[in-house]
């Protein structure tokens, strides 16, 4: 949970030591804003992604489910700048199948962390594992890091790619082609 009463103080600190006057107009309400931000970018940590995972529905079919283009914003753990791209999730049922919106759920809880890129992607596949008990699944993430675009090598453009298999993906290259060339 957000300390709100924490976060403005240190924002009011954080003006002070890059040289801003915190009473001037424009910067007042900066800490106020700022925290309440932060509990909407950071609310993740207080959720459970079993929550989004725990309705099921019975399947015959072991046929791979893929949701691909799922938009994400976090924040790097390093620099507290942000990352965003795009999430693929693919999983093969093992009589259960979870509501498509559940898929981009889970991976909102995780993303809304402060994180790495390459924990986020692990992160969504232990719980798809965990909770669906998939035969298999693969987990890729594309996104763009600020602290690499803004700051640092400036780079603007470059895109991280991430991806994580699991169970029968991890061996299968017949699996992970066809996953590959159905998220490009």
């Amino acid at each position: 949970m957000v300390d709100k009463a924490k976060v403005e103080e240190a924002i009011r600190l954080y003006l002070e030591g890059i040289g801003e006057d915190v009473n001037r107009e424009g910067l007042v309400d900066t800490p106020n804003r700022i925290a309440r931000m932060c509990e909407e970018i950071y609310g993740g940590m207080d959720e459970d992604p079993g929550v989004h995972l725990a309705k099921q529905f019975s399947v015959t079919s072991n046929e791979m489910v893929i949701e691909k283009d799922i938009t994400f914003y976090s924040m790097c753990e390093h620099h507290l700048m942000p990352f965003y791209g795009k999430a693929h999730i693919a999983y093969i049922p093992q009589g259960k199948v979870v509501g498509l919106s559940k898929l981009a759920r889970t991976v909102e809880v995780f993303a809304r962390r402060a994180q790495i890129q390459e924990k986020l992607t692990a992160q969504i596949a232990d719980a798809l594992e965990e909770h669906l008990n998939p035969a298999g699944v693969m987990i890729m993430l594309e996104a763009e890091h600020m602290c690499m675009t803004m700051r640092g090598v400036k780079k603007p453009g470059s895109k991280t790619v991430t991806l994580v298999t699991r169970g029968v993906f991890k061996e299968d290259s017949v699996l992970q082609n066809q996953f590959l060339s159905m998220v490009r």
